[in-house]
């Protein structure tokens, strides 16, 4: 089944001149790109955005780390997208993180790990929507 998934390549990725690697490794594994954007988030946007984890300890600090530079938020599509996206980000905890997969060539850690994924078509909706509008 074709799939869009949202897709976030964070501060850190984008201020160390990460991106364009980024997109090659997504457009091999056959993704198209939908729609793409170069912005910043602003302490509001980071609260819309990540709203499930208002009130968690680390969420500060992840407020602070997105609001910290440029962003690149690019629509993904191809067949399971979220499942095969999923997999090519590489899990959250960089001690797990399978060896080429973009948070464990790319991430610094787990807040600053590079990128985002969305892990459901249902957050993809809501993410798209907060991102590119509705």
């Amino acid at each position: 089944m074709i799939e869009q998934s949202l897709f976030l390549i964070k501060p850190n990725a984008v201020m160390r001149g990460h991106v364009g690697q980024i997109i090659t490794m997504l457009e091999d594994q056959g993704f198209a790109i939908v729609k793409m954007k170069l912005f910043r988030f602003d302490e509001e946007l980071a609260r819309i955005f990540y709203a499930e984890h208002i009130g968690k300890e680390f969420y500060p600090r992840l407020q602070r780390f997105m609001c910290s530079g440029n962003t690149v938020a690019l629509l993904l599509e191809r067949e399971n997208a979220i499942k095969v996206l999923r997999e090519l980000i590489g899990d959250l905890s960089p001690e797990k993180r399978k060896p080429g997969t973009i948070r464990a060539l790319y991430g610094d850690g787990v807040t600053e790990n590079g990128a985002h994924a969305s892990d459901s078509l249902e957050s993809a909706k809501r993410e798209t929507e907060v991102i590119f509008g509705a």
